[in-house]
Parts: structure tokens; C-alpha cells; sequence
């Protein structure tokens, strides 16, 4: 059986040159195609709607705080500790300071009121000195009038018996008199010679010193004195204190610093002898 006969399809002048050859397409390769151009519209479209946003909106910067660790955490706690205890210590020396500010101020005010009292206290002692002077120097005054009335009218040698209350009065007028090695008066004595002013109120002139007021006069037993004897103590000639005897075993003397002018008893400082001179 013969065959039958495929007609023969004229091929173009230029089908056998490679590059002039018709590309074969397939469904595959189209689809290919179609998904790049797809995705590198995509691409293009997200980047201009990313562009778009980042220009429509401020980009914000976010810092993450570094996190505490226990060490730094500790050292804020020390930290925080010590705050608090120099505060502590501020207010402890404030209030000490002040409590030194209060006590000053005090002691001030007290400083201040203690001398105002003495300052009257020293003033009263003033006038209270002054007035007694002035008493003495008018008891004084009328013991030389009567010493003078009485002397016109008797001998140095022999007074008239008057004398011897004159004598012992200006003694009494000068108790409390303070005791003063050497001086003479009016406030301060020494032994002799406050018996040479208390003689010399009646014109009897006795020696300065204790030694030879023992000589003068006459010698009289100490158990026979007279009110207005001379008693003296240590040897007659080298005596070292006298005084006056006052009647009732007593004398008296300018005995030492610390009593000054005083009435002392004899059977406390027993005398060694008497002279009488008046």
C-alpha cells in the first residue's frame, strides 16, 4: 500500500540562519516573565510607599537606659546612706552649737549680774565705812576736848583722875582698828603706838616702841593693877607687845593682823608686868 503524501510547507529565505529563527514560546517562560516584572513592580511600589512614610513622618530616636547591675545598685544604697548620716551629723553640731551659744549668753548674763552685786555690795561696804569713820572722828573730838580741858588744869606726872576714863575711851573708840606693823593711825595701829596716842590725850608723852614703854613710870605687881596700867609682855626694857588694862581681868590691845583692835582677856595671854603712869 503506498503511503500517502505529506505536502511539502515552503520555509522562509532566511529559516536557515540561527539568529533569524523565531523564538519558540511557552507557557512557562510567560508565566516566568510575569512574576519578575511582577515582583520588581512590588519592589519599586513598597519603596516609594516606605519613602513616602519616612518623609511624612519625624523619625524618633529611641536610648535604652543601661539596666542597674547589683554593684551600682549598692553603690547608690552607700551612697545614699552617707547622705543621710553627714545631714544627721549637721543637725547634732547645729544643735551643739547652739546649746554653746545659749550657755555663753547665760553665763554672760550672769557674769554681768553677779558683778553688779558686788559693785553695791562694795558700795554699801563704802558708805558703812565712811559712817563709822565719821563717828570715830566724832568720838575722837570730844576725847581731846576733855583730855585738853582736863591737862590745863594737872601736871604731865599727875593727871587728874578723870584721865584714866578719857584714856580708855579713846581705846574703846578704836576696836576694830585693823593691826598694821609701824603705822600710827587713825584707822590702823600697831601696840605701841596706839598706846602713845591714847596717853598723849591726857599729856602723858610715852616712848614709840613696846621696849621702852616698859620703863616708864612705876612698876606695879600684876596682881594690884589699876585700870589704866600699861601691861607688857617679854623682859622690862626688851618687851615686844603691850596694852591697857580695862578692869575685870581684861586688856586692851592692837594685837596682831588678824584681829586688829581687840578686848582679850588676861588668863588667855597672861601679861609678864605692869607700869602705872597715870
Amino acid at each position: 500500500m503506498e503511503e500517502p503524501l505529506v505536502p511539502l510547507v515552503p520555509m522562509s529565505h532566511t529559516a536557515h540562519i540561527r539568529s533569524h529563527r523565531k523564538p519558540r514560546s511557552n507557557a512557562s517562560t510567560m508565566a516566568m516573565r510575569a512574576g519578575v516584572a511582577g515582583g520588581i513592580l512590588g519592589s519599586v511600589a513598597v519603596a516609594g510607599a516606605s519613602a513616602s512614610a519616612y518623609a511624612a513622618e519625624p523619625v524618633t530616636q529611641t536610648i535604652e537606659l543601661p539596666t542597674l547591675t547589683a554593684d551600682v545598685a549598692s553603690q547608690v544604697a552607700q551612697s545614699a546612706d552617707a547622705m543621710q548620716q553627714t545631714a544627721a551629723n549637721y543637725e547634732l553640731q547645729a544643735e551643739r552649737d547652739a546649746a554653746t551659744a545659749k550657755a555663753a549668753k547665760q553665763a554672760a548674763a550672769d557674769l554681768k549680774e553677779a558683778k553688779a552685786e558686788a559693785k553695791k555690795k562694795a558700795e554699801a561696804e563704802r558708805r558703812a565705812a565712811a559712817e563709822r569713820a565719821a563717828t570715830r572722828a566724832a568720838e575722837r573730838a570730844t576725847l581731846t576736848s576733855k583730855a585738853t580741858s582736863a591737862s590745863t588744869s594737872t601736871s604731865a606726872s599727875a593727871p587728874a583722875s578723870g584721865s584714866v576714863a578719857t584714856v580708855v575711851s579713846f581705846l574703846k573708840a578704836q576696836l576694830g582698828d585693823a593691826y598694821v606693823l609701824g603705822a600710827s593711825g587713825p584707822n590702823a595701829w600697831d601696840c605701841s603706838s596706839l598706846m602713845q596716842a591714847a596717853y598723849k590725850q591726857v599729856g602723858v608723852d610715852l616712848p614709840r616702841v613696846s621696849q621702852d614703854q616698859s620703863t616708864v613710870g612705876t612698876d606695879v605687881s600684876l596682881s594690884n593693877l589699876q585700870v589704866g596700867d600699861i601691861l607688857y609682855w617679854g623682859a622690862k626694857g626688851s618687851a615686844y607687845h603691850v596694852g591697857t588694862y580695862i578692869g575685870n581681868g581684861q586688856y586692851l590691845d592692837a594685837a596682831n593682823p588678824s584681829k586688829g583692835v581687840v578686848i582679850q582677856d588676861l588668863s588667855g595671854y597672861p601679861a609678864t608686868g605692869a607700869v602705872r603712869v597715870l
